[in-house]
C-alpha cells in the first residue's frame, strides 16, 4: 500500500487536497484526522506538517509526499523532486533598510534572519559569501527594526509587507519555489500512477477542448490556429466540404482562439472543460 503524506494545514493543504480528490483520491472526512485510508486506491494518507514531510519521505518512513520545493530543500532530506504540482509559487529574496547593502556579497559578515536557515545558507555558501544566520520561526520581516538581524531572506510576493517594515529588496532570486511532488524512491510501485493522475489534474486545469467545423478550403489555416498536443482530431460532416475538428487548446487562450477561428470560417465553435486527462 502507497503511504502518501499531504501538508495539513497552510497554503498547500487546501489545493493539494483538491488535486487529489480531483484525481480519484479518496482523502479525510474529518480535518482533524491524522491518516486516511483508501483502499479502493491502494493507499493511505497521513497529514503532516508541510515542513515535516521531506524528512518523514526522505527516511523512508513514507513512500511520496506533496510539499514545497523550498521546504525541501531546507530539509536537507534524501527525498528528491520527482514533480512540479504547478501550485503555491512564491519567490525567496533578501531583504535590508534601504542604502544598506546592494550586492549580495555586501552580506559578508552580518547577520540574516530567515524561516529557512539550510536553503539560505547553502545558497550564500555557493556563492561564497559567510553570514551569521538568525533562525527564526516566523515574522522575519520585523527582525532588523527588532535589532537581532542585520537583514532578511524571507518569501516575496509584492514586496508590500517588507516596504512596511522599512526594508528593500536586495540581491539575487534565491529560489522560485511551488508546491512538489517528492520521494527517495520513485520507483516504487503506484507513484507512477499517482503521478500521472497529477498530472493529469493539471492538463485538465490548464487546457480545453475546441471543436468546430470548418470548410475544407480553410482547414490548413484552422489548424495553424489550433495545432493541439500532437495534432487535431478531424471528422467528416455530411457534406463534404466541411470537416469537424476538435482540439486542447491552452484555457487562458480560449477566447482569442475562438475569435481566430471566426476569422477564418469556422462556424459552431464550442468550448468545453476536461474534467480528467492521461497525457
Amino acid at each position: 500500500m502507497l503511504r502518501i503524506a499531504v501538508p495539513n494545514k497552510g497554503s498547500l493543504s487546501e489545493t493539494a487536497a483538491e488535486m487529489l480528490q480531483e484525481a480519484g483520491y479518496t482523502g479525510r472526512r474529518d480535518p482533524r484526522a491524522l491518516s486516511a485510508l483508501d483502499a479502493r486506491n491502494d493507499v493511505e494518507f497521513f497529514y503532516l506538517r508541510p515542513r515535516d514531510i521531506a524528512t518523514y519521505v526522505g527516511s523512508g518512513a513514507l513512500d511520496v509526499g506533496i510539499t514545497g520545493r523550498d521546504l525541501l530543500l531546507d530539509s536537507r532530506s534524501e527525498a528528491k523532486e520527482i514533480a512540479s504540482l504547478d501550485f503555491g509559487d512564491s519567490t525567496f529574496r533578501f531583504a535590508a533598510p534601504p542604502g544598506r547593502f546592494s550586492e549580495l556579497s555586501d552580506l559578508e559578515g552580518v547577520r540574516v534572519a530567515t524561516s529557512y536557515p539550510a536553503l539560505v545558507g547553502d545558497f550564500l555558501a555557493r556563492h561564497g559569501v559567510q553570514v551569521s544566520i538568525v533562525s527564526l520561526d516566523g515574522a522575519v520581516e520585523s527582525a532588523v527594526k527588532l535589532g537581532v538581524a542585520d537583514a532578511v531572506a524571507d518569501v516575496v510576493s509584492t514586496g508590500s509587507t517588507l516596504r512596511a517594515q522599512g526594508l528593500e529588496i536586495i540581491g539575487p532570486v534565491i529560489l522560485e519555489s511551488s508546491a512538489v511532488l517528492i520521494s527517495a524512491t520513485p520507483d516504487l510501485p503506484g507513484i507512477g500512477t499517482l503521478q500521472r493522475r497529477l498530472q493529469g489534474v493539471l492538463v485538465a486545469r490548464q487546457y480545453v477542448l475546441v471543436d468546430y467545423d470548418v470548410p475544407l478550403t480553410h482547414l490548413e489555416a484552422a489548424t495553424r490556429i489550433t495545432p493541439g498536443l500532437e495534432s487535431p482530431t478531424l471528422s467528416p460532416l455530411h457534406d463534404p466540404e466541411w470537416v469537424a475538428v476538435r482540439s486542447m487548446v491552452p484555457r487562458s487562450d480560449a477566447n482569442e482562439v475562438m475569435d481566430a477561428l471566426h476569422e477564418v470560417g469556422a462556424r459552431a465553435i464550442l468550448v468545453s472543460a476536461i474534467h480528467a486527462a492521461r497525457i
